[in-house]
């Protein structure tokens, strides 16, 4: 599964959103229909993943866990303690819980960013600090590609 996109949206009164129909397409591609939500770890923002890519984040995770260990234990508690399973309605709609909403600083406009294998949720209210700068971007991306191999 590969989301990809920024899609601007809204919530209504209770919380309520529709993911895009774009990614609803993914996901129907994919055969998955259960999504689970959580804050970002370490962002402003919300997590969507798509049932079997949280179940392989969990056998990563634990994987590198020792379940004797209690800082350990405290580590997974909290990844896994602030999780919602979501179903979409036949119109494509999800509840977000109050509680997401406030985590995530997020009133009624909302945007989707398609992060490959998981679906980010954002405010939108007009500062974007989902972006770097471009001249950041620019520099970080070189950074970044200068160590890869090259391929032709």
């Amino acid at each position: 599964m590969r989301f990809i996109g920024n899609i601007e949206a809204k919530t209504d009164a209770k919380g309520r959103a529709f993911l895009p129909a774009v990614f609803r397409k993914v996901l129907s591609i994919g055969g998955s229909d259960v999504l689970m939500l959580r804050k970002d770890v370490h962002q402003p923002c919300l997590v969507l993943y798509p049932e079997s890519v949280w179940n392989e984040q969990l056998d990563l995770l634990n994987e590198r866990l020792n379940r004797w260990n209690a800082s350990h234990r405290q580590v997974f508690r909290q990844f896994v303690s602030n999780v919602e399973r979501i179903t979409l309605d036949a119109n494509g709609r999800f509840l977000i819980p109050r509680r997401y909403l406030e985590m995530a600083n997020i009133d009624q406009a909302i945007k989707f960013i398609g992060m490959d294998d998981t679906i980010e949720i954002w405010s939108n209210d007009g500062e974007d600090r989902s972006q770097m700068n471009p001249e950041e971007f620019s520099a970080k991306l070189e950074e970044l590609m200068s160590d890869a191999p090259l391929s032709f």
